[in-house]
Formats: structure tokens, C-alpha cells, sequence
């Protein structure tokens, strides 16, 4: 989710989902040392709870980034090993941490060693031609043995050699009855799915076996969907219609705008919202038309919206 759930992004998707537990795109441990961490850490209240996700496998800069991290108010902190990137495989961290068990122990440890906030690990079943299996099964032994509780698994294998980033996000065979097999022989663990979920039916069909579900594309391609989280899964509330929450969303647009915030790094995070309705098509192209523009402003949201509102249906 690299340049996608910044600071904006997960504002906005707060209007939709009281409940969901927001991610940050990940960030390097020496970026967050050494780099602008305002800009790298940086959220507004409303966001919380946000799970901060770390890439590296020094264990000593990952304590020290994760100290950081919870200085800034970080409710978790997510080390990944599961995004197959060229540049994150030359900084062997990643997806190529599946192979490096013991390693990614020894980094959860020093986290755990220096925060009170939870340390959790996001993976794969596997890399390239290992087998799936044990592969999975040695990884998050050892790594619970280290104090972590908490899996976010992405149900496929990351091929590291031959296939793109892009390709890992499809082409690996999803294996949800491998991560099913781990959640019942290890019921202590919180083990959470992901790669593939799409819908909130599928969330609930899979709640039935896991203690959580992850969406990634799918809640940033149709954010909509968020707003049934609440109220489906849950049980809190109604829906948030979409065009609820774009109102919601816009005294914290206008506040941005103040700042010098540029609305097109605002609104390119919602031309999603009205997938599959009426106007969804008007809605994309005033944004993607307008908001880029030097000074645009609120009239151009307001305008995108009016559009897709003269096309929903009467009550």
C-alpha cells in the first residue's frame, strides 16, 4: 500500500469505519530515524487506533524506530515480511524474511524489548519454491516463541524470482485452508487473513474462522464498502453512505487546504467512493479533472458530489 494509506487516505477512510484498525503505508526503520517523521508518522486524532508497519531486519534500528514510533502516539507497530518489491528485497527485508525465521524473532524481541504497545508481523505461507507448510509453520513457531501474538497472513506465496510486485498480488494461488489448518493448531495465536477478500460477505464468512480479516486494494479501490463495516460487523450503527461521509470528511479537507495542503492529495483517495453507482463516472472525472488544479478548493467537491447526488435515484 506504498503511496496509498498516508495520512489523508486513513483520515478519510475514518469517516466511513469508527472500528477498523488503519494501517500506514510501510516505512523503513532508518527513514523513520533518520528522515522527516512528522511527514513519515505524522496522523490527526480521529485516526486511531493506526498500526504503524516497519520494514527492516536490524533488530537494533527496529527498536529504536519502534520506540519512536510509540513516542508519537502509534497504537502498533507491524514489522512486515511480506511485500516482494525489488527494493524492498535489496534491503533484505520483507517478503524475503519468510527464509530469515530465527532473524525476524530476534527483531520482534528488541521491539517488544523497549515499547508496551503491541509488535505484530504481517507475512506470507511462503517464498519462491519453499514448501508452503512448513515453511509457514516454522516461521510463525518461531516467532511466537519470540513474543509475538498476532499474524496478519497474506494467503499467498510471494514468488521473489520471476514474478513482479504486481503479479505477487495475483498470480500466487491464494491457500485459505493453510491458513485455516494454522489458526487450528495454534488457537492461541490471533491469526488475521488476507489477499483476495473483496466484500463485506466475505469478511463475515471468513470471521467464522479467523479472529480478523485485512483489506487492502479492495477497501482503497471501493472505499464504500467501508461504510457497512460498522454496522455489519460489528453491530454498531447504521451504514455510512458515501455521501455522508464526504461531508464528514470536508471541515478536515478545508483545515489541510489552510495549511497549503494541496486538494488533489486529498481527494485522489475517494475516486473509488462511488463505485458501482449512478454518477460514479462524473464523480472520478471532476476530481481527477479538477482537484489537480492550482487553488482548487471545496467547490470542486462540492461539485463532484452534486454530480453523483442529481444521478441516485429518488427516495
Amino acid at each position: 500500500m506504498m503511496d496509498w494509506t498516508d495520512r489523508h487516505c486513513r483520515a478519510f477512510h475514518r469517516t466511513l469505519t469508527k472500528r477498523a484498525l488503519l494501517w500506514t503505508e510501510m516505512v523503513t526503520a532508518d527513514a523513520v530515524i533518520h528522515g522527516d517523521r512528522e511527514r513519515l508518522l505524522g496522523y490527526s486524532p480521529p485516526e486511531h487506533p493506526v498500526v504503524l508497519q516497519l520494514g527492516g531486519s536490524d533488530p537494533v534500528k527496529l527498536a529504536e524506530a519502534a520506540r519512536i514510533a510509540e513516542g508519537f502516539g502509534c497504537d502498533e507497530i507491524n514489522l512486515n515480511c511480506g511485500c516482494p518489491s525489488e527494493r524492498v528485497q535489496s534491503g533484505a527485508f520483507g517478503a524475503c524474511l519468510m527464509a530469515e525465521p530465527d532473524l525476524v524473532a530476534g527483531c520482534v524481541a528488541a521491539m517488544r524489548g523497549v515499547v508496551s504497545i503491541p509488535v505484530s508481523v504481517k507475512n506470507r505461507i511462503s517464498i519462491d519454491d519453499l514448501p508452503a507448510h512448513e515453511t509457514l509453520f516454522t516461521f510463525i513457531d518461531k516467532v511466537s516463541a519470540a513474543g509475538c501474538s498476532v499474524f496478519t497472513v497474506h494467503a499467498r506465496a510471494a514468488w521473489l524470482k520471476g514474478l513482479s510486485p504486481k503479479q505477487n498480488r495475483d498470480v500466487p494461488p491464494l491457500d485459505y485452508s493453510l491458513v485455516a489448518e494454522l489458526k487450528r493448531a495454534r488457537p492461541d495465536l490471533t491469526i488475521i487473513l488476507n489477499g483476495g477478500i473483496a466484500t463485506i460477505d466475505q469478511c463475515a464468512e471468513h470471521l467464522e474462522t479467523f479472529d480478523g480479516v485485512m483489506l487492502g486494494r479492495a477497501a482503497y479501490q471501493t472505499p464504500g464498502l467501508l461504510g457497512a463495516v460498522d454496522a455489519h460487523l460489528f453491530g454498531e450503527g447504521a451504514p455510512i453512505a458515501a455521501g455522508d461521509a464526504v461531508r464528514t470528511f470536508e471541515p478536515y479537507i478545508a483545515a489541510r487546504l489552510a495549511e497549503g495542503t494541496s486538494l488533489h492529495s486529498m481527494t485522489r483517495h475517494m475516486l473509488g467512493l462511488f463505485a458501482g453507482q449512478p454518477g460514479a463516472r462524473q464523480w472520478r472525472r471532476i476530481l481527477s479533472e479538477q482537484a489537480p488544479r492550482p487553488g482548487a478548493g471545496l467547490e470542486v467537491l462540492s461539485t463532484a458530489l452534486a454530480a453523483v447526488e442529481e444521478n441516485l435515484p429518488a427516495a
